[in-house]
Formats: structure tokens, sequence, C-alpha cells
């Protein structure tokens, strides 16, 4: 893997084998990134990566500016191989919790301008977890929730659904913080 843009675009980042993780590949990196730079000015935002196994995502937010990162994962090799990358680039003040996204969502007391979503394709309850981010105050009023999910799950009953894009065996849809 490699980071694709930003101050650290095309540094290597590399994984131990055998984590249990799917991550995002280097087109739908592009194509969320381009989709990204015409929604939110990433400088300066303050991001959660949920499900973020190895940190191929936090260190793309990083390497483009933003002001803070939150990574949560549940499994400990993921949340010690972000960590590392953290270190390898000398990036201070990443925040890497180990812990179930889910429980995450239930307990966090904190809002996030951008939440990038990646849970196992075959995870049960996408769409509750969806309703659950987009329903509390997760999401700064004008936040915005990317979700990487199989093309087969459909969001599009959810209040707050912008659009869903597939990209090969991916699909990102696209909500927005629901207002007040």
């Amino acid at each position: 893997m490699r980071i694709i843009g930003g101050t650290y675009k095309g540094r290597t980042i590399r994984s131990p084998k055998g984590l249990p993780v799917r991550p995002t590949t280097d087109r739908t990196k592009e194509a969320l990134f381009n989709r990204l730079n015409h929604l939110v000015e990433l400088a300066g935002i303050k991001v959660l990566d949920l499900f973020a196994g190895t940190g191929n995502m936090t260190l793309e937010f990083w390497s483009r500016g933003a002001r803070q990162v939150v990574s949560v994962d549940q499994h400990h090799r993921c949340v010690g191989t972000i960590k590392q990358h953290l270190r390898d680039l000398q990036i201070r003040g990443g925040s890497v919790i180990r812990m179930d996204a889910r429980r995450y969502v239930s307990q966090a007391t904190e809002s996030f301008d951008l939440i990038f979503m990646d849970p196992p394709y075959a995870l049960p309850g996408q769409p509750e977890l969806v309703e659950q981010i987009l329903a509390g105050e997760l999401l700064t009023p004008d936040g915005i929730l990317i979700v990487e999910h199989s093309p087969q799950l459909n969001f599009e009953e959810i209040e707050g659904f912008e659009e869903s894009r597939i990209y090969g065996s991916s699909a990102l849809s696209t909500f927005y913080a629901r207002e007040e």
C-alpha cells in the first residue's frame, strides 16, 4: 500500500501479514479524495476513521492536512500497526483506540467534521450503525459520513443519504449530518 496524496504522497505503508483487513484500494482512495476535494476543505478538519484496519485511510487524512484523526479498530495487531505507522511518519497527536467501532459510536462524546467507515463487508447491522451515527452528535452540523461497503448494500432509504458510487468490488456512500 502507499499514500496517494498530500505531504506523505508516495510513501509505502507496510503492514504485517495476517491482519484481518481489506485495505481500501488506490482506485477507491483516489475516487474518494477527488470527491472530498469538492465537498470539504480537508486541511484542518477533525476525522474519525472507524474500522481503521492498517491505518491506510488514517494516514491519507493526516497527509492531506487533517488537524486531528481518531482511528478506531478492535484488533490489537491493527492498533499496533497504526501506531507504528504514525511513529514512522513522525505524526504527533493521533489517537488510536482499541475498541469495537459500534461500541465507540455508542459511547463517543466528541464530534467530527468527517467520518470514514470501512467495516467488514459481511458485518451485519451496517444500516443501523449508519442511522446511529446520523441520529447522534458524532458529526458536526456540516459533517459528512462516507461508508465504504459492498455494492450489494443499499443505504438509499436512510435520511441524510446523498449518493452511492461503485468502484469495482467496492462502493462509497455519502451522507450528510441531519439538520436539527
